[in-house]
């Protein structure tokens, strides 16, 4: 036998699903969140953390990059990022954060049906080549990359000369973790 459904329910009375971070944020903010993960297939939670991450647990759609890069908003977006994206840091800046949501997404479709987990979306935001790649994939070598290297030195984690892509989810993983737990997770 089927399943009785009762189409008389109230669908308001239907539970929000709750993601990481999600106390800290609108309901709009989360709305759209869980539809840019829905059409992206990728972790809410996972675009979630790597928010909270990139604006210093914020979601202001203004702060800047505490090393002067010029990056800017929910995923610190480069100047010459929002330029390809017909935008500019100063504009995106003075969006609301729910309005960058769309920026967010703009720039995430590319990678639509690969964002399989936490380390592909932040990947995505930190160095594209890791995308896909297995969590030894080494994306930043003092010798081979030492400019690269010197920005991203404070993610090697264990002092080799070689930031992997495990070495900078470790971070990451952890905004995951506090954003999942109560007074966080909404």
């Amino acid at each position: 036998m089927p399943p009785v459904i009762n189409y008389d329910r109230n669908v308001e009375s239907i539970p929000e699903p709750k993601i990481a971070w999600g106390a800290k944020v609108s309901k709009v903010f989360k709305e759209r969140v869980l539809w840019i993960a829905n059409d992206l297939g990728c972790p809410a939670n996972s675009l979630m953390a790597c928010m909270a991450w990139e604006s210093g647990e914020t979601f202001r759609p203004d702060i800047k990059n505490a090393a002067g890069s010029g990056a800017t908003g929910l995923i610190q977006f480069m100047p010459k990022t929002a330029l390809k994206m017909g935008t500019t840091v100063q504009a995106l800046a003075a969006m609301t954060a729910e309005d960058q949501l769309n920026y967010v997404y703009k720039y995430f479709k590319p990678y639509k049906g690969r964002l399989r987990n936490l380390g592909d979306v932040y990947m995505a935001i930190l160095w594209p080549a890791g995308v896909g790649q297995p969590d030894h994939y080494v994306l930043f070598d003092r010798d081979k990359t030492p400019t690269t290297f010197r920005q991203n030195a404070g993610l090697n984690v264990n002092h080799d000369d070689l930031v992997t892509r495990a070495e900078c989810l470790v971070k990451i993983n952890s905004k995951l973790a506090k954003g999942l737990q109560s007074g966080y997770l909404g």
